[in-house]
Protein backbone atom coordinates (compact mmCIF):
# COMPACT_ATOMS: atom_id res chain seq x y z
CA UNK A 1 0.00 0.00 0.00
CA UNK A 2 2.79 2.46 1.19
CA UNK A 3 4.44 1.71 -1.87
CA UNK A 4 1.18 2.15 -4.48
CA UNK A 5 1.20 5.46 -2.89
CA UNK A 6 4.64 6.19 -3.21
CA UNK A 7 4.61 5.75 -6.53
CA UNK A 8 1.54 8.11 -7.44
CA UNK A 9 3.77 10.61 -5.87
CA UNK A 10 6.20 10.67 -7.94
CA UNK A 11 3.95 10.09 -10.82
CA UNK A 12 2.39 13.61 -9.44
CA UNK A 13 5.56 15.14 -9.44
CA UNK A 14 6.93 14.36 -12.73
CA UNK A 15 4.12 15.37 -14.10
CA UNK A 16 4.52 18.90 -12.44
CA UNK A 17 7.77 18.90 -13.82
CA UNK A 18 7.40 17.93 -16.92
CA UNK A 19 4.74 20.89 -16.81
CA UNK A 20 7.04 23.67 -15.79
CA UNK A 21 9.24 22.11 -18.29
CA UNK A 22 7.13 22.69 -21.18
CA UNK A 23 6.01 25.85 -19.94
CA UNK A 24 9.48 27.38 -19.77
CA UNK A 25 10.62 25.81 -23.23
CA UNK A 26 7.49 27.77 -24.31
CA UNK A 27 8.56 31.22 -23.36
CA UNK A 28 12.17 30.40 -24.59
CA UNK A 29 10.85 29.67 -27.64
CA UNK A 30 8.69 33.21 -27.79
CA UNK A 31 11.85 35.28 -26.56
CA UNK A 32 13.98 33.91 -28.87
CA UNK A 33 10.95 34.85 -31.98
CA UNK A 34 11.33 38.23 -30.78
CA UNK A 35 14.86 38.33 -30.50
CA UNK A 36 14.72 37.33 -34.25
CA UNK A 37 12.20 39.65 -35.13
CA UNK A 38 14.29 42.87 -33.60
CA UNK A 39 17.40 41.51 -35.43
CA UNK A 40 15.88 41.00 -38.90
CA UNK A 41 14.47 44.60 -38.15
CA UNK A 42 17.75 46.47 -37.22
CA UNK A 43 19.71 44.69 -40.03
CA UNK A 44 16.84 46.22 -42.45
CA UNK A 45 17.49 49.88 -40.85
CA UNK A 46 21.09 49.22 -40.86
CA UNK A 47 21.25 47.95 -44.62
CA UNK A 48 19.47 50.81 -45.29
CA UNK A 49 15.99 49.48 -46.40
CA UNK A 50 12.38 50.91 -46.26
CA UNK A 51 11.58 49.22 -42.92
CA UNK A 52 11.26 52.83 -41.51
CA UNK A 53 8.64 53.75 -43.61
CA UNK A 54 6.34 50.66 -42.53
CA UNK A 55 5.92 52.35 -38.94
CA UNK A 56 6.27 55.81 -39.92
CA UNK A 57 4.08 56.72 -36.54
CA UNK A 58 6.21 55.63 -34.26
CA UNK A 59 9.72 57.47 -35.40
CA UNK A 60 11.10 59.96 -33.19
CA UNK A 61 7.41 61.71 -31.79
CA UNK A 62 9.44 63.45 -29.38
CA UNK A 63 11.62 64.92 -32.02
CA UNK A 64 8.66 65.83 -34.47
CA UNK A 65 6.68 67.31 -31.24
CA UNK A 66 9.48 69.46 -29.91
CA UNK A 67 9.59 71.25 -33.46
CA UNK A 68 5.88 72.01 -33.64
CA UNK A 69 6.09 72.75 -29.98
CA UNK A 70 9.26 75.39 -31.36
CA UNK A 71 7.68 76.39 -34.50
CA UNK A 72 3.91 77.01 -32.84
CA UNK A 73 5.97 78.97 -29.88
CA UNK A 74 7.93 81.31 -32.48
CA UNK A 75 4.67 81.68 -34.12
CA UNK A 76 2.49 82.65 -30.53
CA UNK A 77 5.38 84.52 -30.46
CA UNK A 78 5.62 86.78 -33.27
CA UNK A 79 2.19 87.03 -33.15
CA UNK A 80 1.98 88.56 -29.61
CA UNK A 81 4.61 90.58 -29.32
CA UNK A 82 6.11 93.26 -31.73
CA UNK A 83 8.53 92.13 -34.07
CA UNK A 84 12.05 93.33 -34.11
CA UNK A 85 13.71 92.40 -37.33
CA UNK A 86 17.73 92.41 -37.62
CA UNK A 87 18.21 92.91 -41.25
CA UNK A 88 22.03 92.69 -40.39
CA UNK A 89 22.05 89.00 -39.42
CA UNK A 90 24.15 89.89 -36.64
CA UNK A 91 23.13 88.31 -33.48
CA UNK A 92 22.23 84.67 -35.70
CA UNK A 93 19.09 84.28 -33.62
CA UNK A 94 16.39 83.16 -35.89
CA UNK A 95 13.38 83.96 -33.22
CA UNK A 96 13.92 84.67 -29.51
CA UNK A 97 11.81 86.18 -27.26
CA UNK A 98 14.16 89.86 -25.07
CA UNK A 99 12.36 90.75 -22.11
CA UNK A 100 13.41 94.29 -21.36
CA UNK A 101 12.02 96.06 -18.47
CA UNK A 102 8.06 95.18 -18.44
CA UNK A 103 8.24 95.40 -22.37
CA UNK A 104 9.08 92.09 -24.40
CA UNK A 105 9.38 91.68 -27.89
CA UNK A 106 10.45 89.16 -30.18
CA UNK A 107 14.08 89.69 -32.52
CA UNK A 108 14.66 87.72 -35.07
CA UNK A 109 17.57 87.80 -38.40
CA UNK A 110 14.39 85.31 -40.34
CA UNK A 111 13.36 88.27 -43.68
CA UNK A 112 10.41 86.38 -43.80
CA UNK A 113 8.82 88.24 -41.46
CA UNK A 114 9.28 91.30 -43.25
CA UNK A 115 5.64 92.07 -44.09
CA UNK A 116 4.11 90.74 -40.92
CA UNK A 117 1.58 93.06 -39.34
CA UNK A 118 3.89 92.70 -36.12
CA UNK A 119 7.02 93.86 -36.88
CA UNK A 120 7.83 97.42 -36.14
CA UNK A 121 11.27 97.91 -36.14
CA UNK A 122 14.43 97.12 -38.70
CA UNK A 123 18.08 96.73 -37.14
CA UNK A 124 21.37 96.98 -39.14
CA UNK A 125 24.72 96.95 -37.96
CA UNK A 126 26.67 99.97 -39.68
CA UNK A 127 28.98 97.77 -41.41
CA UNK A 128 26.85 95.61 -43.13
CA UNK A 129 24.41 98.02 -44.15
CA UNK A 130 23.88 98.24 -47.97
CA UNK A 131 21.86 100.06 -50.18
CA UNK A 132 21.36 97.29 -52.63
CA UNK A 133 19.57 95.30 -50.35
CA UNK A 134 17.51 97.44 -47.93
CA UNK A 135 13.42 96.59 -46.86
CA UNK A 136 11.59 99.33 -49.35
CA UNK A 137 9.72 100.67 -49.97
CA UNK A 138 9.66 101.42 -46.27
CA UNK A 139 6.36 101.82 -44.67
CA UNK A 140 5.48 104.55 -42.30
CA UNK A 141 4.70 102.66 -39.38
CA UNK A 142 8.38 100.77 -39.35
CA UNK A 143 11.33 102.22 -37.53
CA UNK A 144 14.95 101.99 -38.77
CA UNK A 145 17.63 101.58 -35.86
CA UNK A 146 21.48 101.83 -36.81
CA UNK A 147 23.83 99.96 -34.52
CA UNK A 148 27.47 101.07 -35.37
CA UNK A 149 30.78 100.80 -32.71
CA UNK A 150 33.41 100.86 -35.84
CA UNK A 151 35.31 102.90 -37.61
CA UNK A 152 34.41 105.60 -40.78
CA UNK A 153 36.33 103.34 -43.18
CA UNK A 154 34.19 100.39 -42.76
CA UNK A 155 31.32 102.37 -44.30
CA UNK A 156 31.59 106.07 -45.29
CA UNK A 157 28.32 106.27 -46.20
CA UNK A 158 26.30 106.22 -43.30
CA UNK A 159 28.39 109.25 -42.05
CA UNK A 160 26.19 111.62 -44.63
CA UNK A 161 23.12 113.65 -43.69
CA UNK A 162 21.24 112.00 -46.40
CA UNK A 163 22.13 108.36 -44.69
CA UNK A 164 22.07 109.06 -41.29
CA UNK A 165 18.74 110.85 -41.21
CA UNK A 166 17.28 107.95 -41.97
CA UNK A 167 17.44 106.42 -38.83
CA UNK A 168 14.99 106.97 -36.13
CA UNK A 169 17.68 105.47 -33.33
CA UNK A 170 21.07 105.23 -33.18
CA UNK A 171 23.99 103.41 -30.81
CA UNK A 172 27.04 104.94 -32.51
CA UNK A 173 30.25 106.25 -30.87
CA UNK A 174 28.82 109.19 -30.26
CA UNK A 175 27.72 111.15 -26.95
CA UNK A 176 24.92 112.44 -29.44
CA UNK A 177 23.38 108.98 -30.29
CA UNK A 178 20.52 107.54 -28.29
CA UNK A 179 22.75 104.89 -26.81
CA UNK A 180 26.34 106.47 -26.90
CA UNK A 181 29.14 103.67 -27.14
CA UNK A 182 31.77 106.79 -26.67
CA UNK A 183 33.28 104.73 -23.60
CA UNK A 184 32.92 101.19 -25.45
CA UNK A 185 36.86 99.95 -24.76
CA UNK A 186 36.70 101.08 -21.69
CA UNK A 187 35.96 98.73 -18.76
CA UNK A 188 35.65 101.16 -15.83
CA UNK A 189 37.40 103.89 -13.33
CA UNK A 190 39.12 100.93 -11.97
CA UNK A 191 40.98 99.80 -14.72
CA UNK A 192 42.36 103.35 -15.24
CA UNK A 193 43.42 103.77 -11.78
CA UNK A 194 44.96 100.26 -11.24
CA UNK A 195 48.68 100.26 -10.78
CA UNK A 196 49.21 96.80 -11.83
CA UNK A 197 51.12 97.84 -14.98
CA UNK A 198 52.85 100.72 -13.49
CA UNK A 199 56.71 100.29 -14.16
CA UNK A 200 58.12 103.16 -11.46
CA UNK A 201 59.74 106.33 -13.31
CA UNK A 202 63.04 105.47 -11.77
CA UNK A 203 63.05 102.30 -13.94
CA UNK A 204 61.95 103.76 -16.77
CA UNK A 205 64.82 105.98 -16.97
CA UNK A 206 66.70 103.10 -16.51
CA UNK A 207 65.26 101.26 -19.47
CA UNK A 208 65.77 104.46 -21.56
CA UNK A 209 69.09 103.07 -22.10
CA UNK A 210 68.12 100.22 -24.52
CA UNK A 211 64.56 101.54 -25.35
CA UNK A 212 63.52 104.76 -27.32
CA UNK A 213 61.05 107.10 -25.68
CA UNK A 214 58.17 106.67 -27.92
CA UNK A 215 56.46 103.18 -28.77
CA UNK A 216 53.94 102.65 -31.68
CA UNK A 217 52.39 99.39 -32.40
CA UNK A 218 50.14 99.61 -35.79
CA UNK A 219 49.70 96.48 -38.07
CA UNK A 220 46.65 98.53 -40.34
CA UNK A 221 48.73 100.67 -42.39
CA UNK A 222 47.75 103.79 -44.03
CA UNK A 223 44.26 104.62 -42.82
CA UNK A 224 42.37 107.58 -43.52
CA UNK A 225 43.93 109.42 -40.89
CA UNK A 226 47.20 109.15 -42.07
CA UNK A 227 48.70 108.56 -39.09
CA UNK A 228 51.58 106.30 -40.84
CA UNK A 229 52.63 109.77 -42.76
CA UNK A 230 53.00 111.57 -39.35
CA UNK A 231 55.13 109.18 -37.66
CA UNK A 232 57.54 108.38 -39.93
CA UNK A 233 58.13 112.21 -39.81
CA UNK A 234 58.56 112.22 -36.14
CA UNK A 235 61.20 109.47 -36.28
CA UNK A 236 63.04 112.10 -38.36
CA UNK A 237 63.42 114.10 -35.36
CA UNK A 238 63.27 111.59 -32.60
CA UNK A 239 63.56 107.79 -32.12
CA UNK A 240 60.53 105.80 -31.48
CA UNK A 241 60.17 102.02 -31.30
CA UNK A 242 57.73 100.44 -33.94
CA UNK A 243 56.62 96.80 -33.31
CA UNK A 244 53.61 96.44 -35.63
CA UNK A 245 53.61 95.61 -39.58
CA UNK A 246 53.78 99.57 -40.16
CA UNK A 247 56.81 101.02 -40.18
CA UNK A 248 58.06 98.01 -37.96
CA UNK A 249 62.33 98.90 -36.59
CA UNK A 250 61.63 95.95 -33.40
CA UNK A 251 60.37 92.89 -33.07
CA UNK A 252 58.62 91.84 -30.54
CA UNK A 253 58.82 87.44 -29.10
CA UNK A 254 57.79 85.01 -31.17
CA UNK A 255 54.53 84.43 -28.98
CA UNK A 256 53.12 87.58 -28.78
CA UNK A 257 52.56 88.01 -33.15
CA UNK A 258 49.06 88.33 -34.01
CA UNK A 259 46.04 89.92 -33.15
CA UNK A 260 45.21 88.01 -30.27
CA UNK A 261 48.46 89.14 -28.10
CA UNK A 262 47.52 92.66 -27.81
CA UNK A 263 45.47 92.17 -25.03
CA UNK A 264 47.65 89.63 -23.21
CA UNK A 265 49.60 90.30 -19.70
CA UNK A 266 52.95 89.61 -21.35
CA UNK A 267 52.47 92.55 -24.67
CA UNK A 268 51.18 95.13 -21.93
CA UNK A 269 54.57 94.70 -19.86
CA UNK A 270 56.61 95.27 -23.13
CA UNK A 271 54.40 98.34 -23.22
CA UNK A 272 54.48 99.82 -19.74
CA UNK A 273 58.13 100.12 -19.87
CA UNK A 274 57.80 103.19 -22.42
CA UNK A 275 57.68 106.42 -21.36
CA UNK A 276 54.93 107.66 -24.44
CA UNK A 277 53.07 105.29 -26.28
CA UNK A 278 51.67 107.15 -29.75
CA UNK A 279 48.48 106.14 -29.59
CA UNK A 280 47.21 107.24 -33.18
CA UNK A 281 43.45 106.31 -34.50
CA UNK A 282 42.47 105.27 -37.83
CA UNK A 283 40.14 107.89 -38.62
CA UNK A 284 39.80 111.55 -37.31
CA UNK A 285 36.07 111.45 -35.86
CA UNK A 286 34.52 113.58 -32.91
CA UNK A 287 34.27 111.24 -29.91
CA UNK A 288 35.60 107.59 -32.09
CA UNK A 289 37.84 106.52 -29.52
CA UNK A 290 39.51 103.42 -29.44
CA UNK A 291 41.76 100.92 -26.88
CA UNK A 292 44.56 103.44 -28.49
CA UNK A 293 43.71 105.82 -26.31
CA UNK A 294 42.43 104.02 -23.02
CA UNK A 295 45.38 101.23 -23.29
CA UNK A 296 48.44 103.38 -21.89
CA UNK A 297 46.26 105.63 -19.34
CA UNK A 298 45.62 101.62 -17.96
CA UNK A 299 49.46 101.24 -18.26
CA UNK A 300 50.40 104.06 -16.47
CA UNK A 301 52.11 105.62 -20.22
CA UNK A 302 51.60 109.15 -21.44
CA UNK A 303 49.34 108.83 -24.69
CA UNK A 304 50.29 110.80 -27.57
CA UNK A 305 46.93 111.09 -28.46
CA UNK A 306 45.89 111.64 -32.65
CA UNK A 307 41.90 111.26 -33.40
CA UNK A 308 39.21 112.41 -32.27
CA UNK A 309 39.03 116.16 -32.17
CA UNK A 310 36.59 116.17 -29.08
CA UNK A 311 39.05 113.83 -27.03
CA UNK A 312 40.18 116.84 -24.29
CA UNK A 313 36.50 116.18 -22.94
CA UNK A 314 37.16 112.54 -22.36
CA UNK A 315 40.71 112.65 -20.05
CA UNK A 316 40.66 111.51 -16.84
CA UNK A 317 42.57 114.57 -15.97
CA UNK A 318 43.45 117.52 -17.97
CA UNK A 319 47.08 116.58 -18.06
CA UNK A 320 46.96 112.76 -18.45
CA UNK A 321 47.65 113.07 -22.26
CA UNK A 322 49.75 114.83 -25.16
CA UNK A 323 47.49 115.44 -27.86
CA UNK A 324 49.05 115.78 -31.73
CA UNK A 325 46.43 118.69 -32.35
CA UNK A 326 48.60 121.14 -30.28
CA UNK A 327 51.37 121.39 -32.60
CA UNK A 328 51.98 122.70 -35.76
CA UNK A 329 54.61 120.27 -37.33
CA UNK A 330 56.19 116.70 -35.80
CA UNK A 331 59.32 118.72 -35.38
CA UNK A 332 57.55 120.92 -32.68
CA UNK A 333 56.07 117.61 -31.01
CA UNK A 334 59.15 115.68 -30.77
CA UNK A 335 60.84 118.63 -29.08
CA UNK A 336 58.56 118.98 -26.44
CA UNK A 337 58.50 114.64 -25.79
CA UNK A 338 62.26 115.03 -25.31
CA UNK A 339 61.74 117.85 -22.86
CA UNK A 340 59.44 116.08 -20.75
CA UNK A 341 61.95 112.77 -21.06
CA UNK A 342 64.85 114.80 -19.58
CA UNK A 343 62.56 116.28 -16.94
CA UNK A 344 61.37 113.91 -14.08
CA UNK A 345 59.04 116.48 -12.79
CA UNK A 346 57.49 117.63 -15.93
CA UNK A 347 56.94 113.93 -16.74
CA UNK A 348 55.65 113.33 -13.57
CA UNK A 349 53.21 115.80 -14.09
CA UNK A 350 51.35 113.44 -16.75
CA UNK A 351 50.92 110.22 -14.67
CA UNK A 352 50.63 111.94 -11.26
CA UNK A 353 46.68 111.53 -11.51
CA UNK A 354 46.84 107.93 -11.95
CA UNK A 355 49.54 107.73 -8.68
CA UNK A 356 47.04 109.38 -6.67
CA UNK A 357 43.63 107.22 -7.81
CA UNK A 358 42.09 110.80 -8.72
CA UNK A 359 39.74 110.74 -11.92
CA UNK A 360 38.77 115.02 -11.93
CA UNK A 361 36.56 114.55 -15.35
CA UNK A 362 32.55 114.48 -14.22
CA UNK A 363 31.54 113.64 -18.11
CA UNK A 364 33.86 110.77 -18.15
CA UNK A 365 32.77 109.86 -14.66
CA UNK A 366 29.18 110.05 -15.57
CA UNK A 367 29.52 108.61 -18.89
CA UNK A 368 30.75 105.70 -16.94
CA UNK A 369 28.13 105.72 -14.64
CA UNK A 370 24.91 106.01 -16.60
CA UNK A 371 25.88 103.93 -19.54
CA UNK A 372 23.41 100.97 -19.47
CA UNK A 373 25.86 98.15 -20.36
CA UNK A 374 29.19 96.90 -19.67
CA UNK A 375 32.61 96.09 -20.90
CA UNK A 376 34.03 92.52 -20.52
CA UNK A 377 30.99 92.55 -17.27
CA UNK A 378 29.12 88.96 -17.21
CA UNK A 379 27.25 90.75 -14.39
CA UNK A 380 25.88 93.48 -17.14
CA UNK A 381 24.30 93.68 -20.45
CA UNK A 382 26.65 93.59 -23.47
CA UNK A 383 25.82 97.13 -25.52
CA UNK A 384 24.10 94.91 -28.02
CA UNK A 385 21.87 93.95 -25.68
CA UNK A 386 21.27 97.71 -24.51
CA UNK A 387 20.35 98.50 -28.00
CA UNK A 388 17.41 95.74 -28.63
CA UNK A 389 16.48 97.02 -25.57
CA UNK A 390 16.50 100.69 -26.21
CA UNK A 391 14.59 99.73 -29.41
CA UNK A 392 12.54 97.24 -28.21
CA UNK A 393 11.02 100.23 -25.45
CA UNK A 394 10.71 103.17 -27.84
CA UNK A 395 8.52 100.82 -30.14
CA UNK A 396 6.15 99.57 -26.75
CA UNK A 397 6.14 103.55 -25.84
CA UNK A 398 4.49 104.44 -28.89
CA UNK A 399 2.10 101.32 -28.64
CA UNK A 400 1.25 102.63 -25.62
CA UNK A 401 0.41 106.27 -26.43
CA UNK A 402 -1.58 104.58 -29.34
CA UNK A 403 -3.76 102.70 -27.55
CA UNK A 404 -4.49 106.08 -25.43
CA UNK A 405 -5.03 107.48 -28.50
CA UNK A 406 -2.27 110.03 -28.09
CA UNK A 407 -0.20 111.27 -30.81
CA UNK A 408 3.32 108.86 -31.10
CA UNK A 409 6.45 110.08 -30.66
CA UNK A 410 8.60 110.15 -33.86
CA UNK A 411 12.64 110.34 -33.04
CA UNK A 412 15.24 110.51 -35.82
CA UNK A 413 18.71 110.73 -36.02
CA UNK A 414 21.27 113.79 -37.25
CA UNK A 415 24.23 114.39 -38.50
CA UNK A 416 25.77 114.74 -34.71
CA UNK A 417 25.64 110.67 -34.45
CA UNK A 418 28.10 110.17 -36.62
CA UNK A 419 30.15 112.87 -37.44
CA UNK A 420 33.68 112.44 -39.54
CA UNK A 421 35.53 115.48 -42.19
CA UNK A 422 36.52 113.76 -45.42
CA UNK A 423 40.04 112.55 -44.72
CA UNK A 424 43.31 114.37 -45.19
CA UNK A 425 47.05 113.80 -46.15
CA UNK A 426 49.55 115.57 -44.15
CA UNK A 427 51.25 118.21 -46.37
CA UNK A 428 54.69 117.44 -45.14
CA UNK A 429 55.09 113.84 -45.96
CA UNK A 430 55.51 112.63 -49.66
CA UNK A 431 53.38 109.97 -50.49
CA UNK A 432 54.99 106.57 -50.02
CA UNK A 433 55.49 104.80 -52.57
CA UNK A 434 54.85 101.43 -51.09
CA UNK A 435 51.48 102.19 -49.79
CA UNK A 436 50.48 105.29 -52.17
CA UNK A 437 47.26 103.48 -53.86
CA UNK A 438 45.84 102.83 -50.60
CA UNK A 439 46.70 106.16 -49.00
CA UNK A 440 45.32 107.89 -51.93
CA UNK A 441 42.20 105.97 -51.83
CA UNK A 442 40.19 107.02 -48.70
CA UNK A 443 39.58 111.04 -50.09
CA UNK A 444 37.37 109.21 -53.50
CA UNK A 445 35.72 106.99 -51.38
CA UNK A 446 35.20 109.82 -49.30
CA UNK A 447 33.36 111.35 -52.27
CA UNK A 448 31.82 108.39 -53.97
CA UNK A 449 30.00 107.51 -50.54
CA UNK A 450 28.68 111.20 -50.79
CA UNK A 451 27.06 110.61 -53.84
CA UNK A 452 25.82 107.56 -53.01
CA UNK A 453 24.21 108.55 -50.09
CA UNK A 454 22.32 111.16 -51.77
CA UNK A 455 21.03 108.54 -54.08
CA UNK A 456 19.62 106.53 -52.00
CA UNK A 457 17.76 109.15 -50.64
CA UNK A 458 16.14 110.50 -53.60
CA UNK A 459 14.99 106.65 -53.87
CA UNK A 460 13.31 106.34 -50.41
Amino acid sequence: MVRIQRRKLLASCLCVTATVFLLVTLQVVVELGKFERMKFKNSNLNDGHAQMEEEPIHLHPFLKREGLTLNRKKTLAADSYPIMLWWSPLTGETGRLGQCGADTCFFTINRTYLHHHRTKAFLFYGTDFNIDSLPLPRKAHHDWALFHEESPKNNYKLFHQPVITLFNYTATFSRHSHLPLTTQYLEGTEVLKSLRYLVPLQSKNHLRKSLAPLVYVQSDCDPPSDRDSYVRELMTYIEVDSYGECLRNKALPQQLNGPASMDAGDFYRILAQYKFILAFENAVCDDYITEKFWRPLKLGVVPVYYGSPSIADWLPSNRSAILVSEFSHPRELASYIRQLDHDDRLYQAYIEWKLKGEISNQRLLTALRERKWGVQDIKQDNYIDAFECMVCTKVWDNIRLQEKGLPLKRWKADITHLSCPEPTVFAFSPLAPRRSSLREMWIPSFQQSKKEAQALRSQI
